[in-house]
């Protein structure tokens, strides 16, 4: 089981999470090699500007190397390219995108199956859970989403204040996990930690993760 960083959402441009990420980058070691699995995104981009942005901010915190799954690849290989790295990283996107196609690569099993550090941002986070909460600008359409289940937990990603009240309505049936940008849920060992500010809806309630 490796551990997990659910990173609630990042500017990659200004590398507001940069704190999340060099913990997790010291966490995997060294010689540090990285995969990224860009399946986020609706249609896939492999526009190289946007590669060689989180390249050159991976290789800043201290990658050797920074390899790309393509969603073409054959599972035997992915599950190599797996085997070689040393951290794990799931873009942001749309959560269903990205859950529908680890499920149908089976990334799901090799994840579970894995030892290193995985990194989830935003829907590369929510992915990982048993269920994830997904919002839009009105909380009114705000609905649960099922996850890999990678972690036995309920998640909702780029938290901010106006979420509280769809949030403890819906933790009245379980606890949900709320993760701010620049913030970060860490699982290790059955344990869960917090980096900066998280929060904890239970039974209609909120309290800060400590």
């Amino acid at each position: 089981m490796p551990k997990v960083y659910l990173l609630g959402g990042e500017n990659v441009f200004r590398r507001s999470a940069r704190e999340v990420n060099e913990r997790a980058f010291q966490d995997a070691g060294e010689p540090l090699n990285v995969l990224v699995f860009p399946w986020a995104k609706a249609s896939f981009d492999r526009r190289y500007w946007k590669r060689k942005r989180l390249c050159d901010y991976f290789v800043n915190l201290g990658a050797g190397t920074v390899d790309f799954v393509e969603y073409s690849d054959l599972t035997e290989d992915i599950a190599q390219k797996m085997a070689a790295a040393h951290l794990v990283y799931l873009t942001g996107g749309l959560p269903s995108v990205l859950i529908e196609r680890l499920r149908n690569m089976g990334i799901d099993h090799l994840l579970k199956e894995y030892d290193g550090v995985v990194v989830g941002r935003s829907a590369g986070a929510l992915a990982l859970c048993r269920r994830c909460v997904a919002t839009c600008r009105s909380n009114s359409k705000a609905k649960i989403v099922k996850g890999i289940g990678l972690l036995d937990l309920t998640l909702k990603t780029h938290y901010k204040p106006e979420n509280d009240d769809v949030l403890k309505r819906f933790s009245m049936e379980g606890l949900i996990y709320a993760v701010p940008a620049g913030s970060a849920l860490v699982y290790e060992n059955g344990r869960l930690s917090p980096i900066n500010d998280v929060y904890l809806f239970s039974n209609g309630e909120k309290q800060t993760l400590s």
